[in-house]
């Protein structure tokens, strides 16, 4: 295998202003949905501007999982797919290269992706997250607007469950509210009324939610009794400082959780069967999704090759479709996993393996001048794209 620096640093540099486009695009389409809870907390609930661009950077890692080896896919095949278009890739041929003497700047592509990545999913993701949390919490008990939302079941609260179907957006009364209380071990309350008010305490870290014209059932656990009451007014008393204590401690979700903090929750013997196969599944999806650069970057190789008869645009569209290909097959590896048909070890590689094999494949295939079944497919589409017009 013959390698020819000069084209490999040709092929490098086009790779690169490629991948930063690309990922300033997907992560900007995948942050639209996060940023509308962000933008509503900054609007609805007074949160400055500078706790906005903290809640976005600490967003930054979950999204940067994905978009750093989409991002190296993307940039792998529109570079060859431009190259190709252009004809460069049969004068490197007839120059004595070859398709393999084509693959060192895109390993060393995928490698840089790769390390990226792997920061992200090793460190950044825990670290977002947590920050994330611990900030909406700081947020929410400096104006406690923010721990209240409309049609979403809140247990912020130790103890309560609370429920609002409707704020209204002027002077912030609740309609339909559904409280249960478990604060006391003896009985339980569901309490349920039409109208709500929230009065605050100076420091604003303690909230009384004053209930109108409801009903309580409470139920006595000693002795299975159920009493009904109907009251005029009815207050109830939630404290913040203990959700702000509770953010500040070291009870973690698995995704905020570093490599150490979910070893030892696997070990830990207190752990059920169920929680330790998540937290497994956690641990093996931080070290599989980076290496997605190497398999959807060796397959953007002969994708790119053979998709000459496309354009640009529908290049990006060929990406999208493989990489949603990977998220199906990862998704599908989560779905086996939490319902115990496969290990975490097998969900979590399968996808990197079926990609990595197909473009292993494909680039042998396309090394020896043969079909990978591109023709095909492009063939077949244009001739329902032509029935689709004549029937129109």
């Amino acid at each position: 295998m013959k390698i020819n620096t000069i084209i490999n640093r040709h092929i490098f540099r086009e790779m690169v202003p490629t991948f930063f486009i690309t990922m300033a695009f997907l992560t900007f389409v995948f942050l639209l949905a996060q940023i509308l809870e962000i933008v509503n907390m900054v609007v609805n609930y007074r949160a400055s501007i500078l706790s906005f661009v903290f809640l976005i950077v600490y967003s930054m890692p979950a999204f940067f999982q994905f978009t750093i080896p989409m991002s190296v896919m993307m940039a792998i095949l529109l570079t060859f797919l431009r190259m190709a278009g252009d004809n460069e890739i049969i004068a490197i041929k007839v120059g004595g290269g070859s398709i393999y003497g084509l693959l060192p700047p895109v390993f060393l592509f995928c490698l840089i992706g790769w390390f990226f990545t792997l920061a992200m999913t090793v460190y950044g993701i825990s670290w977002g997250n947590s920050s994330f949390k611990k900030l909406t919490v700081a947020i929410a008990s400096s104006f406690t607007d923010a721990a209240l939302k409309e049609r979403v079941f809140n247990d912020s609260f130790d103890g309560i469950m609370i429920y609002v179907n409707r704020i209204d957006p002027k002077d912030k009364t609740l309609h339909d509210v559904l409280i249960e209380d478990q604060r006391d071990e003896k009985s339980r309350s569901t309490v349920i009324a039409p109208l709500g008010k929230k009065l605050f305490n100076q420091d604003k870290t303690a909230l009384t939610l004053r209930l109108s014209n409801g009903i309580i059932n409470r139920v006595n656990i000693s002795d299975n009794a159920v009493h009904t009451i109907r009251f005029d007014t009815y207050d109830i008393h939630l404290d913040f400082r203990k959700t702000v204590q509770e953010a500040q401690t070291d009870t973690k979700s698995k995704d905020e959780m570093t490599i150490e903090e979910l070893r030892a929750f696997i070990q830990n013997p207190e752990t059920n069967e169920a929680e330790r196969s998540n937290a497994r599944m956690e641990l093996h999806e931080k070290f599989s999704i980076p290496f997605a650069c190497f398999a959807l970057g060796l397959l953007a190789v002969p994708l790119g090759l053979k998709s000459a008869f496309l354009r640009q645009s529908s290049g990006l569209g060929l990406g999208l479709f493989c990489f949603l290909i990977y998220y199906l097959l990862l998704g599908i590896g989560w779905s086996s996993v939490r319902s115990g048909l496969c290990s975490a070890f097998v969900g979590m590689w399968v996808p990197n393996l079926f990609m990595g094999a197909i473009g292993l494949l494909f680039l042998v295939r396309v090394a020896q001048e043969k079909s990978i079944g591109l023709d095909y497919v492009s063939e077949t589409a244009y001739r329902v794209w032509n029935r689709m017009k004549k029937n129109s």
